[in-house]
């Protein structure tokens, strides 16, 4: 079993006694996390039980503490890749689309992180680098990570078209991974698609995929 949740907001708790309950084989956070503490403390309970996974949603990096406790520690961000999990391939898409950068269907106003850094003038510059923010923009070249890749499955913080607040961009890159299921977060009210393939996980909410059964 695998079990997909939803934007957590820095609460945890639920995700801790699920598992406890259930002792999935692994476990894979949508976005938004907002950690007020290290991964390591947060998870404390059940590293042990389970793998955990996850993708940076846009207010990881509101704060500081928030990127460096998600990013600063071990390496669980699926983010542009695929990883094997439990007999499934499972491809990751972190972030947001942002205006400042690419808002699909729109052409992207930049094309990678240091054509932003060369435009945004040394004052934006976060720790010399892209400023804060855009740490969790999706860019035109986190597309082109996936580039001769499949999977099963892709989760991602935004929505695929068919949602009120999707992108075709999503489905897009879904179709050249060949994937059977997009499960995206960030939308908090569980909107409900039309066919299986898409799965929107509401805030704090969970889903189980069990991968003892054909999906």
């Amino acid at each position: 079993m695998i079990l997909f949740c939803g934007d957590p907001h820095g609460e945890f708790d639920h995700i801790i006694l699920r598992v406890q309950q259930d002792r999935p084989v692994a476990v894979v956070i949508l976005g938004d996390l907002c950690l007020h503490q290290t991964f390591e403390q947060t998870f404390a309970p059940i590293l042990g039980l389970t793998n955990i996974w996850f993708i940076h949603g846009n207010h990881d990096t509101d704060e500081v503490r928030y990127h460096d406790h998600l990013f600063g520690g071990p390496e669980r961000n699926l983010h542009g890749r695929v990883v094997e999990i439990d007999g499934f391939k499972i491809a990751g898409l972190g972030g947001i689309f942002r205006s400042q950068v690419w808002y699909p269907p729109e052409l992207p106003r930049f094309s990678t992180r240091q054509d932003f850094q060369t435009h945004c003038g040394k004052g934006n510059l976060w720790r010399g680098g892209l400023p804060r923010k855009h740490r969790s923009s999706i860019f035109p070249e986190d597309i082109l990570l996936f580039q001769g890749l499949k999977a099963d499955i892709l989760v991602s913080h935004e929505a695929p078209k068919e949602h009120p607040h999707g992108f075709q961009a999503i489905n897009e890159l879904a179709q050249s991974l060949g994937v059977k299921h997009i499960i995206h977060g960030h939308h908090h009210d569980s909107f409900k698609y039309d066919a299986p393939d898409k799965i929107n996980v509401g805030l704090r909410n969970i889903v189980a995929l069990n991968t003892n059964r054909n999906t």
